[in-house]
């Protein structure tokens, strides 16, 4: 049992990147060094990609725990490279109304350049954002698919981001569908 202290104690949030070479046991490798600096794995979004295993993880630690936890993860170079960043903790939940976007067409170049430059135009900030390519199996190409979870800020119009969505989808051909989160 944990002495009382221990529960009041002022905890730090850290975001965790990690990237290596892909191969069992990294997850395991990383999560044994976190549990054992006395830190607890909050969320993670980690995925391999080209022979890569990478991702981001958030952590929260007791603060007088926090540089015992970032020399424990020095030693996982070579097998994972591990950057320790200061987190803010949990969002803000006054930000606005949060929103869903899929997008799926001809894979091109600049999808993702354009798409995210219409939601910076609109200032609505990316939670998520994933992007696959998949053979079209009638057409014989490429099909390019995302996925946006994004907050726009309070007051926006969500009927003006349309707008400029669906102009865009026009312009690059896709199909795009925005909904409320």
């Amino acid at each position: 049992m944990r002495p009382a202290a221990s529960y009041h104690a002022r905890v730090e949030t850290l975001v965790l990147t990690v990237i290596g070479d892909d191969r069992a046991g990294l997850v395991k490798a990383l999560a044994d060094t976190v549990a054992d600096g006395g830190g607890n794995w909050e969320r993670s979004q980690l995925a391999e990609l080209a022979g890569k295993f990478a991702g981001i993880v958030v952590v929260t630690v007791p603060e007088d725990k926090v540089e015992a936890l970032r020399t424990a993860l020095a030693p996982l170079a070579g097998l994972l490279d591990v950057s320790v960043h200061t987190g803010r903790g949990a969002p803000d939940a006054t930000t606005g109304q949060s929103v869903r976007l899929e997008i799926l067409g001809n894979d091109r170049p600049g999808i993702v350049r354009d798409v995210s430059g219409v939601l910076a135009a609109h200032d609505l900030s990316v939670d998520s954002l994933t992007t696959q390519t998949r053979d079209a199996p009638m057409a014989g190409g490429v099909l390019f698919e995302t996925t946006v979870l994004a907050h726009a800020p309070i007051g926006s119009d969500p009927a003006v981001v349309r707008a400029a969505l669906e102009q865009l989808a026009g312009e690059m051909q896709v199909d795009i569908t925005l909904d409320p989160a």
